[in-house]
This record gives structure tokens, sequence and C-alpha cells, in this order.
């Protein structure tokens, strides 16, 4: 059993925190016992105010009295600024680091799967979840401090004036926890079925954008309008019930908990009076009915507190599977090791041939292998076999330890595939990722120095969505020099030579060998002028049957790697 508990128990995210929510602690402690000080110095200021009105007590009693009250407050609400600055920080940290953990699940699922759930629904729903789980954890902080310890505080003060009185008036604040205990189900429903709501609204929106020209030219835009004005309806009447039944319960709680000041009119005017359990002056009668009030008021808070980690809970059922995080171990590149691939064949989940029939290959740090063969033949299919996506039957080691199951993909494996996947952002983002250090030794591998020279903003110049702004040569080479930034011991490179010209080219292989040679390069090109320097090749064939060569062996015995070779180097 491990000793410290993941990503998937909430205590992790209260340990990952322990120094903010200690001085959350002692700012809280400080806080709250000092809010007693207000029902006190209200409750003195009114027999001030009689004594004075009685000639017992002079003005200037009053005013140092007053004073000494302002200076509480404001050394209260300093203690409350501090508390909520750091409650805020705690809530910031813990949304990044649970989506943290929930995107690095999400990227590691294979595309199919994502596409099945509808990535544009489930990023909705994630991120609606994780912020309604922070936001219940929050509160949960806040009134901890904010509820438990000043009802604490608040309940001895009362129970010091007068204990009949107080176990009478006690008995209406809980009243308000059973309504909202009873209401939980209702409260998490409508909170679930807004959620559900969204979601849909979210992919109907990603469908009626992506599919916008497709619905006008088949003269369905107007059915497809018509049922994503169905789901807006239905999301605005779900969120409106949710929020109702969440937001308009706290005026009722409060209500029930202030029904106990019926009796303290009563009751604690008899003991003014002299005629009730305990002989009170004016300051203890408004001290009480002060201390009281605060105390209903935070009641009623409490019980609104139920009802958002009630939805919490809901959403943090909704987000718990995507919290497995990925074990350190693995992130990071491992030493240079051999490759060894025994057997392999991978076949689509609906697909009945196989698209790669018993692959083998043994490589070593510093080759580049070439990997070649007719069009959709499967190349691309192999090159991402290596990112352990999709199971495959044989094996694949890496220094004898099995790809994807003793070793992660993601701290071995950098990859180039055949569409670039830019983000919308810099060429200087699009590259580090995140990652600090120098770019000039990849930008210079990519042939990307005279681009980059030639652009108003420079590496810092803003590429558009997918790239949009550079040309398919630009692009790929972009794609490039990321996977050299943050290369790894096994690096696949798919068609990086596709839209750039010859001479381009010959400048980043004479360039490439250098970077990489300790690393194990899988080269899929359709271009072979550099294959012969290569020091095995890969001919992918028909069915699938991958042929593990050298070039001059293929240039005797496979007549179509022969063809397309002499086709390209007449």
């Amino acid at each position: 059993m491990d000793k410290k508990p993941g990503p998937q128990r909430v205590a992790y995210y209260f340990l990952r925190e322990k120094k903010v929510l200690a001085i959350t602690t002692v700012s809280g402690l400080l806080y709250n016992v000092g809010l007693v000080l207000a029902p006190w110095f209200e409750g003195q200021l009114a027999q001030y105010i009689a004594d004075i009105l009685g000639g017992s007590r002079a003005a200037k009693d009053l005013v140092l009295l007053s004073l000494a009250y302002v200076l509480s407050i404001f050394f209260v609400q300093a203690m409350r600024y501090v508390k909520r600055l750091y409650v805020r920080r705690f809530a910031n940290e813990t949304s990044l680091l649970m989506k943290q953990v929930i995107y690095r699940h999400l990227i590691r699922l294979p595309r199919k799967k994502l596409l099945e759930k509808g990535t544009g629904s489930l990023m909705t729903r994630v991120i609606s979840d994780v912020d309604a789980c922070v936001e219940g954890m929050r509160k949960f902080t806040t009134e901890i401090f904010d509820t438990g310890v000043v009802m604490v505080a608040y309940t001895a003060m009362l129970l010091y004036y007068d204990w009949r009185l107080t176990v009478l008036v006690l008995l209406f604040p809980p009243a308000a926890y059973i309504l909202a205990g009873k209401l939980k189900k209702v409260i998490t429903t409508a909170g679930r079925l807004s959620k559900e709501s969204a979601g849909r609204l979210s992919s109907a929106t990603v469908d009626r954008i992506g599919n916008a020209l497709t619905y006008r030219i088949f003269g369905e835009e107007k059915a497809q309008n018509s049922r994503y004005e169905e789901n807006l309806k239905d999301y605005e009447k779900k969120m409106i019930r949710s929020n109702l039944w969440e937001n308009t319960m706290e005026p009722l709680y409060q209500v029930i908990a202030m029904t106990g000041a019926i009796f303290i009119l009563w009751l604690g005017g008899k003991n003014v009076m002299g005629s009730g359990w305990t002989d009170w002056n004016i300051a203890a009668f408004a001290t009480f009915l002060s201390c009281f009030t605060h105390l209903a008021v935070k009641s009623s808070h409490a019980a609104h507190l139920f009802n958002a980690v009630q939805k919490a809970e809901v959403s943090w059922a909704r987000i718990h599977g995507y919290l497995s995080d990925i074990p350190e171990k693995g992130l990071h590149a491992e030493s240079p090791a051999e490759l060894d691939v025994r057997d392999v064949s991978f076949t689509y989940p609906d697909g009945e041939k196989p698209v790669i029939r018993n692959f083998s290959l043994t490589a070593k740090p510093g080759e580049i292998i070439g990997v070649t063969g007719k069009v959709a033949s499967g190349k691309s299919t192999l090159g991402r076999l290596f990112l352990a996506e999709s199971p495959y039957t044989g094996s694949i080691t890496w220094g004898g330890r099995e790809l994807g199951k003793e070793i992660a993909p993601a701290g071995l494996v950098s990859y180039m595939g055949h569409d670039p996947e830019l983000l919308s952002a810099t060429i200087e983002d699009n590259i580090r990722l995140g990652k600090p250090g120098n770019l000039e030794e990849v930008l210079r591998a990519a042939d990307l120095e005279k681009d980059i020279a030639s652009f108003p903003e420079g590496i810092h110049t803003a590429i558009g969505e997918g790239g949009i702004r550079l040309s398919g040569g630009q692009q790929a080479r972009i794609a490039l020099a990321r996977a050299l930034y943050h290369r790894r011991p096994l690096l696949i490179l798919d068609d990086p030579f596709s839209a750039v010209d010859y001479t381009t080219e010959n400048h980043i292989l004479t360039r490439l060998r250098p970077l990489l040679k300790d690393s194990i390069v899988i080269l899929i090109s359709h271009r072979l002028r550099f294959f012969p320097s290569r020091s095995q090749v890969l001919w992918v064939g028909p069915e699938g049957k991958v042929d593990t060569s050298t070039h001059e062996k293929l240039m005797k015995t496979n007549e179509d790697y022969r063809k397309m070779y002499s086709l390209q180097n007449k």
C-alpha cells in the first residue's frame, strides 16, 4: 500500500499545499476567534450609552471604547485578508495541478477513444468539473474557519452568558442542516443534469461549426439549427434549475436558523428585568443577541456549504477516473540502449487484416533507419507503433524492457508526425512547449535560420491556427525543430522532407547526424536519395509485410523498391 495518497484522493491536493494551508490556519484562527470581539464590543457600547445617559460614565469613555473597537476590527480584517489570499492561492494551485494531471492522462488516450467520447464535450465537462471540485475544496477550507471555528467561539460565549437559553436557541440552526441534507439528492441531480446538458451543447456547437458547409450544401442547415436551438434551450433550463436550487436556499436556511431570536427577545428580556434564568444588564442582552445573530448567519452559510460540497462530489465522481497520474519514473529520457523488435503485428480494432505483419528489427544508438513503401502501405502506422498507443502482438523492447509496459514512451520517444500539429502560438512556443533552453542548434539543424530572419517578429512571430501563416515546408521544419529540441533516445520522423527542396533536405541531413549520435532514428520517407547511406532500410510491402534489409540488398531483391529509387535518381 502506498504511504502517500495519489491524485485520485482529495488528501493529495491538501498535502501538496501544506505551507499555504499552515498560513491559512494561523490567520484563520486569529480572524475567526477575533470575530467574537464584535458582539462583546457591541454589548459594551450599548451599556456605555445607557451609563452616559444615566450619568455614571463620561463621553470620553465611549470614545476610548470605540477606538479600541476600531483597532480590533482592523486586526481581525487584516487576518481575514491574509486567510482569503492564501485560500485563493490554494485553490489556484490545486486547479492547475488537477488539470495538469487530467491533461497528462487525456493526451495518452488513443485518439479513437477521445473521438468516441466527443473531444469538445469531454474537455468542456472536465474543465467545468475541475472548477466545481476546486470551488468545493475552497469553500470547505474557508468554512472550516469562517463557520466551524467561529461557531465554536460564538457558542462558548453564549453558554457563558446563559447556558439554558443557549441550549434552547441552538435547536434551530441544526434544522437548517437537516433541510440541506434532505435536499442533497435534488441538488446533486440538478447539477448532474446541467453538466450533461452543457456537454451535449458543446458537442453540438463543435459539430455545427465544423460541418456548417456540409449542412448548407445538402439543405440540412435549417434542421440542424432547430436541433441546436433545442440543445440551447435544454441547457438554459437545466442551468437555471441547478442555480435555483443552489442559490435560493440560503435565505430559507437563515430564516430557520434565526428563529431562536424570538426566544432571546422574550426570555432575554426577562433576564434583564431580573425574572429570568440569569441576571443580565443591557450589555449582556445586546452581546447575547448579537452573538446569536452572527452564529445564525454562519449556520446558514454552513448549510449552503453542504450544498456546494454535494455539487463538488458529483464533479469529483465524473473526473475521478481521469486523475490517474503518470509515475515520475520513465518520464525522463532513458540512456542509450538497443531497440529490439520481434515478430510485431498490428491490426486496427475494426479491421480484419493486419496493417503491419511480422515486423522485426534490431537497432543501436547512432543508427538512422530508412522506412519506405508504396502509398498507403502502412509506413506511418509502423512509426506510431513505437508510441504504444494501441495493442500489438509480438515484442518491442528498449534495453530489454518492454515498451509501454516497463518503460513509458513519453520518456523514450520523440515524434514528428506526417501532420505537423502546430499550435496557434509563436514559432518559439511551438518549439519549446514550455521547456527552457537554447534553440540555436535545432533552428540551424532544421534550416530555419533564414526563414525566421525574414519574419517581422522573428522567432516570436505568431503562426496562426495549425501554422496557417506558414508554407508547408516551414510547418514541417518547425515540427522537426520541436522533435529535435525534445529529442529522446528514439526519434520517429514521418516524411520530414516531403515539403522541402533537395538543397534544404541535404542541409538538414548533414546537420542531423551530429545531433543524433546517441539516438536511434526511424526516418519514414518517399524520397530515397539518402537511403544508400542508411544502415538499414525497411520496405513496407503488400498486406503489411515488412522487409528489413539494406539498400544494396533491396536493389537486388525488391523490384518495387528498385523502380522507386531508379525513378528518383535518373
